[in-house]
């Protein structure tokens, strides 16, 4: 049950950091708080949290840095809050592990909701798909039992939200989906709030397979392109 999920919210500004563990505490998390780089990661090794608000300016070392030592031991869900909407940021913490990011400033309700979803896609990960274990589309393999991709015989590896929206792509090739579908179907969002975390993730797939892969409808959504 969600109520006996582990938070960990990583934040140095103490108003910030106890305003956003008030909040999950109220959603019937358990919460622990640390406030830079080396805590969070002694305080992940010794609760195993079941996800991670991590803020990207830390005392120690950066919530990057953070965010990459926690894959590498245990892979975990991450929202990360930032500042800045600088977009290489955003790009650099998804690329190391981040499943989503909020800018601040943010509302609390947003946050919970975000964090609600993250858990419900991580047990949603946790279960075999069903259907073919592996999706041949093109030159593109996916193979989903082993959540390994493959493109031109070349492996490319990608964060568990890259994998997931790419499977949902590769599900309907040729199909321009709308980002407000992408968003309610791969991160469980039931508003359209978070159309650029969408963005950023399509960037990070094109980054690592390829720029030709996914096809942009302006106004509209993307397209895995495949060769008929």
């Amino acid at each position: 049950m969600e109520t006996e999920r582990r938070v960990l919210v990583v934040e140095d500004e103490r108003t910030i950091a106890e305003a956003v563990a008030a909040r999950l505490r109220a959603e019937g998390f358990t919460v622990e708080v640390a406030g830079d780089g080396p805590a969070a990661v002694e305080a992940a090794r010794r609760t195993q949290p079941d996800a991670v608000v991590l803020d990207v300016m830390l005392p120690g070392f950066d919530g990057l840095e953070v965010c990459r030592r926690l894959q590498n031991e245990r892979p975990v869900p991450i929202l990360m809050l930032t500042a800045r909407d600088d977009e290489t940021d955003l790009l650099v913490g998804l690329a190391v592990g981040a499943d989503d990011y909020m800018v601040k400033p943010f509302s609390m309700r947003e946050l919970a909701a975000r964090v609600h979803a993250l858990l419900r896609r991580a047990a949603k990960v946790a279960v075999v798909p069903a259907g073919p274990p592996t999706l041949r589309v093109g030159d593109l393999e996916i193979n989903q039992g082993e959540r390994r991709v493959v493109r031109a015989g070349v492996e490319a590896h990608l964060t568990p939200t890259e994998f997931d929206l790419l499977v949902h792509l590769a599900a309907h090739p040729r199909t321009v989906l709308p980002r407000e579908r992408l968003l309610a179907d791969v991160w469980g969002w039931a508003d359209a709030s978070g159309t650029r975390t969408v963005d950023s993730h399509i960037k990070g797939l094109r980054r690592k397979l390829g720029a030709d892969l996914i096809r942009t409808v302006h106004g509209v959504g993307y397209a895995l392109e495949v060769e008929r």
